[in-house]
Parts: C-alpha cells; structure tokens; sequence
C-alpha cells in the first residue's frame, strides 16, 4: 500500500516504515504549503493509484482532505497511545504504542472517534475474558506504578507535597496549545482558571497544582503564569512520577490530562473541564456537556476499550505488534535496568555525524551550552544522542542548514 504521511518529523519516520513494513511511505516536506499542495504532491496522489494517508496529529491540511474524500482515499489519524516511553518524556524515542483512528484523533471531541464509537457500542457485559483481563490490567498498572511516561527521580509524596492534614486536591496542569485542549475543550479554560475553579469549589482542602513538566522544562511555552495563582495553592514544580504524585490525592481536575483517567483507576474523584476520552461515561464530574456520549460504562469496560481494543501495541526492539501485557514487562525491564534507558552516543561511522575522523565530537563541547541556552534539558539530551538526527528534526529551515554544515554526513 502506498502511503502519504503528513506531519511526520523526521526522527519518527524510521519506526513507522519498521512498524508498516508492508506500506510503501512518502513523507510530505513539514511546512508544505497549500501551493505545493496542489502543484506537486496532488498530481502524485492522483497518479499512484490506491493510497492512503498518515497524519500525525489533528492538522490534515484542507486542501489535501479535499483530495481525499473526491477520490475515497483513507485517512488515519495517528497518535502516541496511552502507554508510551519508559523514559519520563517523549524525547526522540520511539513510542511503545500507537492510537491510529479512521474518522478523528482519540482527543478530538468535536466528531465521534473510533475510540468513541467503540465505547459507545461495544458489547463490554458480554465479553466476559475483556473484562477479566481489564481488571487484571488495571491492577497491573497500579502495582507497577507504570504510566503513560516512566522513570524519573523517585521522590515521595511526603518529601515534596508535606505531610497530609486535610483534603487534599491535585490541579494537574496541561500545555495550554496542545492539541488535546484545543480540540478537546470546546469551552475555553486555562492552567489558572482550573486553580481557581478548584480553589473555590473546595476552601478547606490542600490545592496542589502542578505544572506540565514540558511547561517547567521549558520545552513547552507557558501561556499561564503560576504565580498569579499562587495565592490559592501550592506550586509543585519538583519531578514526580505520576502514580506518585497521585497516591496520596482526594480529588483531581484536570482539562483533558490522560493523568484524570489514571486518578480514576486509583479511586479518585475526577473533575474534567474538558472533555477528554474517558468524560461523560458516568464515571467522572463534567464541566463541559457531551450529548453524544450517553452511555454509563464500568472503569473496567472503559480501560478495556481504550487500552485493551484500540491502540497498536509494538515491541521495542523488532517494531513487531504486541499486546498490552507484553509492553508493560518491557517497560518494567527497561526500568529495572537504568543503563537500558540512557540515550547513547551514535556508533562511528565513516558517514556518521563524527565524520572519517571523529574530530566533531569537539563540536558537541562547543554546541551543547548554545543548545541548552536557546532551548531546554531535553534538547542538549536529544543533541548528545543523536546530533545529526536533533537538527534535520528542527523546523527552522535556517537551524536545519546549520546542521547540514556542522553534520554533513549522514
């Protein structure tokens, strides 16, 4: 099958021709432009015969979503699923599961999904063995304390919330651009006014509100400042591990954050400002109204839809599908082995980033306090790993030739 992938940086294009082994791919350039569009890439598409199309993310562009539904090509929508790294980011590596959708991303609350069709029609009291395996699923994941993202300093709850004297509420915050917001919180609501919102509707509790980590890193831009709320709560900014960071929490509001799902299996009470997947199934407090999504589901029936029957589960080493228990073991691994979850040098090469030679590994020396000043820990990280690959990743045409001169080979 021949395959038109949009929105595909770079470094993640390997993996998808490994894990689509049987699909012919051409990646469209980032930045395409609506008159390329039409000028190169359409008469492509109409001469190749059957395709389809990739989009990684929400963003089809218009003009080649016309394209599409004129001539009935496929469209999937894909997405890191729900377990994704053992690492505690989504730096650069390649992820253990993937949510592909026909109709919209999972997040996309505006249409139906096929994660929402699937849990608005699935038969989940009649598949007894899906029911059994979700809940031992669920107690899975709980007794690892394994989450979307893994690792990371192991602090306690103690060490960085204080000792606990009363309710206590966690407000986890979110990238306030990121898609999931944008498509799935219909009404506006930012970091801060789901402080206040908290603050307001529980005066005698403990409000602890932690920031995005990509937020605190600064990886991601801050659209709301902290401190205008920090009058109202407590700002955790220390690294915590999720199932952490919750085990000693009363109630949760978030805006669309996977950590509210999380909360639920833990027997949290949940408050959602927007209207992320696991809303409007009776199983959380909704600010926001979903009449599509009527139906009352278990957490067990909820879990088994969204981990168990949706995404595409791959092994890290072969790319091969696998199965949501096996990911877990090879998370568990990876984390019980630490020099497994390090990002090491490339190998030598003559056509390398390290050229015939080797001398640039001076380069990385000289480069790395630049790239740890322009961007953030997880940018020198990625720099270090793979330095050719960080720069033809970037999407500044200008810091892309950089790297074409400072990396040639490769």
């Amino acid at each position: 099958m021949l395959t038109f992938a949009v929105h595909v940086t770079e470094w993640k294009r390997p993996f998808l021709e490994r894990l689509f082994s049987d699909r012919c791919f051409h990646f469209l350039p980032k930045n395409l432009s609506t008159k390329d569009l039409e000028r190169t890439w359409k008469l492509r598409i109409l001469d190749e015969g059957p395709c389809e199309v990739f989009v990684w993310g929400a963003d089809l562009p218009p003009a080649l979503a016309a394209i599409a539904a004129a001539q009935s090509i496929a469209v999937w929508f894909v997405e890191d699923g729900f377990l994704r790294s053992a690492r505690p980011s989504a730096s650069r590596t390649p992820p253990l599961s993937l949510a592909l959708d026909s109709r919209t991303p999972y997040f996309d609350c505006r249409r139906p999904s096929d994660l929402e069709v699937l849990l608005s029609t699935h038969d989940f009291k009649a598949d007894a063995a899906l029911m059994e395996r979700a809940r031992a699923g669920i107690a899975l994941l709980l007794d690892s304390g394994i989450s979307k993202y893994n690792g990371g300093p192991h602090r306690t709850a103690e060490e960085v919330y204080g000792a606990k004297t009363r309710k206590r509420v966690l407000v986890v915050g979110q990238v306030e651009d990121d898609a999931s917001i944008r498509y799935g919180c219909p009404s506006p609501m930012t970091n801060n006014g789901l402080v206040r919102l908290a603050a307001a509707e529980q005066p005698e509790a403990q409000i602890l509100y932690k920031p995005h980590p990509d937020v605190v890193s600064r990886v991601r831009p801050a659209r709301s400042d902290p401190a205008e709320v920090a009058h109202l709560c407590e700002v955790i900014t220390e690294s915590l591990p999720l199932a952490e960071a919750l085990r000693t929490i009363d109630h949760v509001y978030t805006i669309t954050s996977l950590a509210g799902f999380e909360a639920l299996m833990r027997g949290i009470k949940v408050t959602t400002a927007g209207s992320p997947f696991y809303a409007s199934w009776g199983l959380t407090d909704d600010r926001q109204p979903h009449p599509r999504r009527g139906r009352q589901l278990s957490l067990e029936a909820l879990f088994a839809g969204a981990y168990l029957l949706y995404p595409r589960y791959l092994d890290p080493v072969t790319g091969e599908q696998t199965s949501f228990e096996a990911t877990v073991a090879a998370i568990k691994r990876q984390l019980e082995e630490p020099d497994a979850r390090c990002l090491s040098r490339p190998a030598w090469r003559p056509w390398g980033p390290y050229g015939l030679l080797g001398w640039r590994h001076l380069l990385t020396a000289i480069a790395a306090p630049a790239i740890r000043r322009a961007g953030n820990d997880r940018d020198l990280e990625d720099f270090r790993a793979d330095p050719i690959g960080f720069f033809r990743g970037l999407s500044d045409r200008r810091l892309r030739l950089v790297g074409r001169i400072l990396y040639p080979f490769g």
